[in-house]
């Protein structure tokens, strides 16, 4: 009784404090969205406004290239360094006939390259196959170098009976198997970062970017686990070793460079570009610099959403020894990075010469021998 009387008289105590507490000014609350300070570490800055040499965008988007004013993005790539770009969103047949022949018009034939894209949504029409081969010889044909699949055909596409077309239908496999015999590269992008299906709570670096885009969270009913999708692209990979596939944004695998690299050596048929992941390899300059070292001729340079000013942080993450810099975007990455200081051997590999083994006809004039 007394014990019970004396936590009483102790928690009274606590209110009246609580009380007489003065309230806590307004302007000292902020969210978490907003708390961005600049760093007060004073050390060396290295801006790398442009590549040291010239280089090949493997993982680019254009979706106006047949009335684009081609001279513009020329100029651009040239304050960049970048060689040759290669818009992935080709769609395929007519659509890419008029972007082969705007590219013609100017006359980039060789700094400009094309994938094709295929249409998996019909998939049960009896004569989709025959058309869809029939598109991929046509699209060789006049100039298309290689077959982008978008995330949404492994996640989103359905079939007639409203289930997910699974990227590794055995029905896709004459798809796969006619790159091969075209030499045409596979660039897919399969599923996402893994910390989309994870739960938005306190402990994803995510949660942020989840937040500002709802969108983006996935479950493992919508549309499926992300080990299951993430499996049904090895599947095909390792299915057929005589094509060469691209797996784009380091296969979602940048936060584990170990894992990755276990997964190079069980599929050599697989490379992997380095598009919207960079922020990853800043926070682990070790690590990434032993990555780099080991598959030097397995990474290709991507970079995803054509922004010229978003290319400098790459250079700088790649090129420079800087210390604890900023990504570009908060919500992506809100650590700080540091440059791997590539050596320029492996950096001429990521530029350009790993392009230049993998996708056919590139002109090697471009670049230093």
């Amino acid at each position: 009784m007394r014990l019970a009387i004396f936590f009483l008289a102790l928690s009274g105590v606590f209110f009246l404090q609580a009380q007489n507490r003065p309230p806590i000014d307004s302007s000292l609350r902020m969210d978490f969205e907003r708390y961005d300070p600049p760093s007060r570490l004073v050390v060396p800055e290295n801006p790398v406004p442009r590549a040291s040499f010239p280089f090949v965008d493997v993982h680019s988007h254009h979706w106006r290239m047949a009335e684009q004013d081609l001279n513009q993005l020329i100029r651009e790539m040239d304050s960049l360094n970048m060689a040759i770009v290669v818009n992935l969103s080709g769609r395929g047949g007519q659509a890419l006939k008029g972007i082969m022949d705007n590219i013609k018009k100017y006359g980039y034939e060789n700094r400009i390259l094309c994938f094709t894209n295929i249409e998996i949504r019909s998939i049960d029409e009896a004569d989709w196959l025959e058309n869809t081969l029939k598109q991929l010889e046509y699209d060789h044909s006049i100039g298309a170098r290689g077959l982008k699949i978008y995330k949404s055909q492994g996640m989103e596409h359905k079939d007639k009976s409203g289930a997910r077309i699974r990227i590794n239908d055995p029905r896709l496999d004459p798809i796969w198997a006619k790159c091969g015999e075209l030499g045409m590269p596979v660039l897919i992008h399969a599923a996402d970062p893994k910390a989309f299906w994870e739960p938005m709570d306190e402990t994803n670096e995510r949660w942020l970017e989840l937040k500002l885009h709802p969108g983006r969270k996935r479950t493992d009913d919508n549309p499926a686990p992300w080990e299951t999708i993430i499996a049904e692209s090895h599947d095909i990979f390792r299915k057929h070793p005589r094509t060469n596939f691209i797996n784009a944004h380091m296969g979602w695998f940048p936060n584990d460079l170990e894992k990755l690299g276990k997964l190079l050596d069980e599929m050599p048929n697989m490379y992997v570009e380095i598009g919207a992941v960079i922020s990853e390899l800043g926070r682990q300059p070790r690590m990434a610099n032993r990555f780099f070292k080991k598959y030097q001729d397995r990474v290709l340079f991507g970079k995803d959403a054509y922004q010229t000013n978003e290319y400098p942080t790459y250079f700088r993450v790649l090129e420079s020894d800087d210390e604890y810099f900023p990504y570009y975007k908060r919500y992506h990455a809100f650590w700080r990075m540091y440059g791997l200081d590539l050596p320029d051997e492996i950096l001429k590999k990521l530029y350009y010469k790993n392009a230049l083994k993998l996708l056919p006809g590139l002109d090697k004039k471009l670049f230093p021998k």
